[in-house]
């Protein structure tokens, strides 16, 4: 903790650098300063943005009621920031106090990965001092959808500018290669319809014919009408190259091969489906000279629910370091601005469509195996995701978070018994994610192996585990 005063904060090198930079990780400002029209804008732009540019919790506290008003008039406004955001302001002219908390465990993990934050002690004298270690009643929003902005102005902003990068990223990727063809498997599902939606956009910023996009639909057994229908759909409705592959006649035959009994609806009767319709994407892929896009999305990353050398596998995943609960967002964006009301439509079925691999067969025509059965809910895992992944924490402080997060949603067994299930996958299916093929970044956290997540695949668990266990103690 260190101090500035009032107006160290306006000059063009604040003391705070220094402060930072010695080691500082609070900074408290005693101020006096006077209202103007506008000034307050100013002010907390200021607060929030020092407290970014160091990394830092930033405490303003300004003069307010009972100071002279001879020439000037003082509004009490106080600001608390961290990290570029306000976590609480004053109302002025109302002598309010605020009171929020500061997260020191990420604020460190912040500068630990700024490498160019660079410690300097100086001069600094360093005063040690004791703080009674006790647990914090937190009053700070903890947001429960992370990687969601709140506001819907914000949201479509972030919805098209992450559209923006994933679609000049796969238009850089067909201009290398020199590639005017594309071919993408079409479900009838969340990743599948964002991932066309992508690369449609790619092809018009190149001005190619959305007819060299290659929309491949492969029924298989799990396949429902519902899903089938809005493939068919989405493909006509974007004008890209349609085409039916049942896949279920080369399934058997490739059962019979190998001794598999079609009625043992086990782990090979599902990834033989997903790897016959890799097989198939590849091969046209070959055959018109085209690039497979990938489908996956971070989520299923995150969790490896996805098949090795199936739909895991591509020449570049568009989806790869989107978290499932944008996805949704994206598409549901898409449906509003195209501009198009049967495309529009299309969308929005999707968007009411149960997550599903549909790998096993349907129960009186509706979809049997839904994927938040059996790996958790998807807004629970993002937010596991997004708070190991960004800033490291620890088992313990998630399942902390996570109970006031969805406080009122998910009971506490329910938040752990899926934490552990992440935890358990995330290690277990890192083998998958290492070799990953390419794919454009969108945001502060991703999965690939060669950038973000470098994690050997033999990582041992063993010290999150114990960890996990004790909570239930």
């Amino acid at each position: 903790m260190a101090a500035e005063i009032c107006e160290d904060l306006w000059t063009p090198q604040p003391p705070s650098i220094a402060h930072a930079l010695a080691g500082a990780n609070v900074i408290v400002n005693l101020s006096a300063s006077d209202e103007t029209t506008g000034k307050d804008r100013y002010r907390t732009a200021l607060v929030a943005g020092q407290s970014a540019r160091l990394l830092c919790g930033y405490v303003y506290a300004s003069a307010g009621d009972g100071e002279s008003t001879q020439d000037v008039v003082y509004s009490g406004h106080n600001i608390i920031a961290e990290n570029g955001t306000v976590l609480k302001e004053a109302k002025r002219f109302a002598n309010e106090t605020v009171y929020s908390e500061f997260d020191i465990f990420r604020l460190n993990a912040e500068r630990r990965k700024m490498t160019t934050f660079e410690q300097k002690s100086g001069n600094y004298v360093n005063q040690i001092f004791h703080l009674k270690s006790e647990e914090t009643t937190l009053t700070r929003f903890i947001d429960p959808a992370p990687f969601v902005p709140g506001s819907k102005v914000d949201r479509d902003r972030r919805c098209e500018e992450i559209l923006s990068i994933q679609s000049m990223g796969l238009k850089k990727r067909l201009e290398h290669t020199h590639c005017k063809n594309a071919v993408v498997g079409i479900s009838g599902g969340l990743d599948s319809t964002l991932a066309l939606l992508v690369t449609v956009r790619a092809f018009d910023l190149l001005g190619l014919e959305r007819g060299q996009i290659t929309a491949v639909t492969m029924p298989g057994f799990g396949t429902t009408d519902r899903t089938y229908e809005n493939a068919v759909k989405l493909i006509r409705c974007l004008g890209a190259e349609f085409r039916e592959i049942p896949i279920a006649d080369a399934v058997r035959v490739h059962f019979r091969d190998i001794g598999q009994d079609e009625t043992v609806h086990d782990v090979t009767y599902e990834n033989g489906q997903a790897r016959e319709r890799t097989q198939i994407l590849m091969d046209i892929a070959n055959k018109n000279g085209g690039m497979v896009i990938g489908t996956g999305d971070m989520s299923e990353l995150a969790l490896g629910w996805a098949t090795y050398n199936g739909d895991h596998m591509s020449m570049y995943g568009v989806n790869a370091s989107v978290p499932k609960t944008l996805v949704r967002h994206l598409v549901s964006y898409y449906a509003d601005v195209c501009g198009d009301e049967e495309l529009k439509e299309v969308l929005l079925d999707v968007l009411d469509t149960p997550v599903s691999p549909e790998l096993l067969p349907p129960e009186d025509g509706k979809i049997a195996q839904k994927t938040e059965d059996i790996v958790g809910p998807y807004e629970l895992h993002d937010f596991y995701l997004y708070y190991i992944l960004r800033f490291g924490y620890t088992p313990s402080k998630i399942y902390r978070l996570a109970k006031i997060a969805f406080d009122g949603v998910y009971e506490k067994e329910t938040i752990l018994k899926w934490l552990k299930t992440f935890y358990r996958r995330f290690f277990a299916q890192q083998f998958k994610r290492s070799c990953l093929p390419d794919g454009p970044k969108v945001g502060t956290v991703a999965v690939s192996p060669r950038g973000d997540l470098r994690m050997p695949s033999d990582a041992a668990a063993a010290a999150w585990q114990r960890e996990l266990e004790a909570l239930e103690e």
